[in-house]
Order: C-alpha cells, then sequence, then structure tokens
C-alpha cells in the first residue's frame, strides 16, 4: 500500500483561510438525521467566508468493540462489514456536500473500508452524482499481517488458542491528510484514533508538519470535542434544574473553526436545540482524558493542563491554551476474541415487598444455577455498581423498594449451561415468590477484549485510491 507523501505547501489564501469541520455522528447508531443541519450551515458559511476557506463533515461510529461486531457481520456477509447506518447517514447530504465541495471523513469503514467505498460510490450513482473520488485509509487491521506474531509475542497466553474475531491499531490522521492532498473528496476509514477525523483535514488544509507539536495538539483538542457529536452541544449534559439545556429534543451536532494555529471555536448548527458553553465544552474536554497534561494520540501527546474555555457568543466558545509534545513511539491495539456466551435474564416485582421478593428470587436462582457466578442486580433499588461479585447486594439491607426489576446475568463457555438461566428466570413465573412477571431473556456471544502497544514500525499504514480515478 502506498505510504503518506511527503505535505504539499496549500495555496496562501487556503492556509489563511480558517477551517470549518462538523461532526453529525459520535458513535454507531446515533441519529441519522443530525448531519442535514451540519451541513446546511456548513453550506451558508463558506458562501459568507473568505476565499479559500474550506469545510469537512466527519462522521465518528467506532468504539472499543464495534469493529468485531463488525468483523462478524463480515463473516457472514462478504459485502458487510462497515457502519450498518452508512446509507442512512450520507442519504441526506452527500449530494450536497458534493456540490458545494465539502469533504467528508469517517471511520464508518469499520471492517471493510473499501465495501463502505463501493456502497457510497453506488449511492452517488442512485443519486445522480458524479462518482466521487473516495480514498480507504488502510494498515488498522492487522489479521493476517507481519504484525500478528510480534502482537502474538506480546500478548501470550492472554490470546493464545483463541478465536480472535478483530485486531486493530488506532492508527492517525497522517494517511488521512495524504489521502486529501491527493484529491479524495470522501475519506473512509477503520479505526483511526476519534481526533484524527479533525486533525487530517487540519494537516492537509495547512499544510502543517507532522511534528508541529503545538498545533497538532491543539488540533486534537478540536477534534476531541468534536468526536462524541451531541455531546458538547449539550447531550450527555442535561440534568433537569441544575443543567438546563433548552430544545434537548432537537440537539444540534458540532461544528469546530480551527485557524492556522490551531485554535478553535466550537458551535452548533444553526436553528437546533441544545447549547455550547463554557459548562459543555469542558466536561467534553475531560472526557475520557485519563492525564490532561498527557493525552495520548497516535498524532501528538496533546497537554490541556492549562487550557481555557472563553464564551464569544451565544453558541459559541474558544479554546486556547493548549499545548502538545511528541506523539507516543507505539500504536495502541485492541483485540477482541469470542468469549462464551452472555445469558440475561429479567423479571419485575411490585408493591408491598417487591424487594424483598426480588431478593429471594435471586436466591432461588444461585441455588438452581451452582455452575455459574449469577451477577445480580436490583434495578430501582442497587443495580449501577461494579458488584458482580454481590458483596454490595449482601452487604445492603432490603430499602423496602416497591418497584423493582430484578436482572441476573451469567457468562459460560457452553451454549448449554448458558442457556440454563434463561429457563430458569422464566419458571419464576410460577416456581418463585409471589407476583412476578415481566419475563424477559436473552443470550449472546460475548466478546472479550485485550489491549497492548505495538512500536509504529510494526503497523505500516497508507491510503488508496478506490472510486472516482482511473485504475
Amino acid at each position: 500500500m502506498p505510504r503518506p507523501a511527503p505535505p504539499a505547501a496549500p495555496a496562501a489564501d487556503a492556509a489563511a483561510a480558517p477551517l470549518l469541520i462538523g461532526c453529525a455522528a459520535g458513535f454507531s447508531g446515533d441519529r441519522t438525521d443530525a448531519a442535514l443541519p451540519v451541513v446546511e450551515t456548513l453550506v451558508a458559511r463558506l458562501r459568507a467566508g473568505p476565499p479559500g476557506q474550506r469545510a469537512f463533515l466527519v462522521f465518528e461510529t467506532l468504539a472499543e468493540r464495534t469493529l468485531a461486531l463488525a468483523q462478524l457481520r463480515r463473516r457472514a456477509d462478504p459485502d458487510a462489514g462497515y457502519e450498518p447506518l452508512l446509507v442512512d447517514l450520507l442519504r441526506p447530504v452527500l449530494a450536497l456536500c458534493l456540490a458545494h465541495g465539502i469533504g467528508i471523513v469517517s471511520n464508518f469503514g469499520a471492517a471493510h473500508p473499501r465495501a463502505a467505498a463501493r456502497r457510497i460510490a453506488a449511492l452517488a450513482a442512485e443519486l445522480g452524482c458524479p462518482v466521487p473520488r473516495i480514498a480507504v485509509v488502510e494498515g488498522d487491521d492487522l489479521r493476517g499481517t507481519a504484525a500478528m506474531p510480534l502482537l502474538q509475542e506480546i500478548l501470550g497466553a492472554r490470546i493464545a488458542d483463541r478465536d480472535i474475531v478483530s485486531a486493530n491499531a488506532y492508527i492517525g490522521a497522517e494517511p488521512i491528510a495524504a489521502a486529501l492532498r491527493a484529491g479524495a473528496q470522501i475519506v473512509v476509514c477503520g479505526r483511526v484514533a476519534d481526533p484524527s477525523l479533525a486533525v487530517g483535514p487540519a494537516l492537509a488544509h495547512f499544510g502543517w508538519q507532522a511534528d508541529d507539536w503545538d498545533r497538532l495538539g491543539r488540533a486534537t483538542m478540536a477534534g476531541h470535542l468534536l468526536e462524541c457529536g451531541a455531546q458538547v452541544c449539550g447531550g450527555y449534559f442535561a440534568d433537569p434544574g441544575y443543567k438546563e439545556v433548552p430544545g434537548l429534543a432537537e440537539v444540534g451536532f458540532p461544528i469546530a473553526e480551527i485557524d492556522a494555529d490551531g485554535r478553535c471555536t466550537i458551535g452548533k448548527a444553526d436553528a437546533t436545540g441544545g447549547c455550547v458553553t463554557p459548562a459543555t465544552v469542558k466536561e467534553q474536554l475531560l472526557y475520557e482524558v485519563h492525564d490532561p497534561a498527557a493525552y495520548l494520540t497516535p498524532d501528538v501527546t496533546a497537554d490541556i493542563s492549562q487550557s481555557t474555555v472563553r464564551p464569544l457568543a451565544p453558541d459559541r466558545v474558544a479554546l486556547g491554551g493548549v499545548r502538545g509534545h511528541a506523539r507516543p513511539g507505539h500504536y495502541k491495539v485492541n483485540v477482541c476474541y469470542e468469549g462464551g456466551w452472555l445469558a440475561e435474564g429479567e423479571i419485575s416485582y411490585a408493591g408491598p415487598r417487591a424487594e424483598a421478593r426480588a431478593r429471594l428470587a435471586a436466591d432461588v436462582l444461585r441455588a438452581r444455577l451452582p455452575a455459574l457466578a449469577l451477577r445480580v442486580d436490583l434495578i430501582g433499588a442497587l443495580s449501577v455498581f461494579g458488584d458482580d461479585a454481590g458483596r454490595m447486594l449482601a452487604a445492603t439491607p432490603d430499602a423496602g423498594q416497591r418497584d423493582v426489576r430484578l436482572r441476573v446475568a451469567a457468562t459460560h463457555a457452553d451454549r448449554g449451561e448458558a442457556e440454563r438461566l434463561a429457563r430458569e428466570v422464566t419458571a419464576l413465573y410460577t416456581c418463585g415468590p409471589a407476583g412476578g412477571g415481566g419475563v424477559r431473556t436473552a443470550l449472546t456471544p460475548r466478546l472479550n477484549t485485550v489491549s497492548c502497544l505495538l512500536p509504529r514500525d510494526a503497523v505500516p499504514v497508507g491510503f488508496a485510491m478506490v472510486q472516482g480515478v482511473d485504475t
């Protein structure tokens, strides 16, 4: 696969113009009607903006195990493996983006970026658009590559004799930037780090060097503010009477304006609900950051320990004071493997002594299923803590709750053993305490995850132009 090319110097007016990046998805399964208001806002700002201004739309649709689920879909169907909602996400905006020169960058390629690229090309044809120039970023999927022996050596017994479903490195922005410099209108990625979806367009637009740590650090935190979609606009923030968010049912998705030094202003799509305030920005800025002075990404080690958050206008907040340091010498790698079966069962109890009856039902299940280590939750009384061993539940007195849903779960390598839980929960209708009802059970394959670090030079990355060009 081709290696990323050296940065090409952009035109002077383009380099001076701020870059607009909107985000229209924060995870696989996010809303599919979020993109149109974002794109309409980008179009309006491009029309009113300076010469050379560019805009991009990003979709962030991966999580730690999403790729493994995508690989399982690809096993069942060789043409599957990309984001299931790909067409629903793109159909409302693809023609509009192509008509106004708005680039699209996303990790919705998941386990099969080339299949995603083919489906996007087909969608463009369905919409009567010229076939766009589509590039796929490659190198993150380590299965069947020269990196696998090293990965197996590092992880040793943790993955020995396991049925590995996925093994992916969190790669960075350089191949995205290289694809854009080569003329790609759409860049389809698998597992790239979430902020890299924004850093790649910034690298390409401004012509930064790959070791311009401060600018990369600032762009990375702009990408971090965007990556969870509506979270920075009031989603996952609202708390009635304490943190009010207007129009949450129509919450908008974010748009960042990034300048040539990487500084960003964050806002949201016009005529949408939600809010962008210093408080929403601070919450998202700290989201999933283990060390504010050393936020590790494949592009840079970002430092927000001296950052500032400043309101500029309603729904416009400036982020400043971000620094950057040299990027890590390793990529993070996630390996997912088959881990047996997860069995779940639920039943409700209501009225006087409901909690006592739910506890008794759990005791019955423990006695009937001695081969299974049961996780017991009393939803409505005690259910949100890491208490797989049940110590907290045993030590917490019956509070007399009158509306309790008992949830019991267990894992087992053998499907037959796991299925016993579903049968026993169902039997509580007549073999358990009084008044139980609303039984639901589920049995699903379990995926386990283990992570490690691989040297960067063990993971060659690049891009390939796969649609819209002569091959």
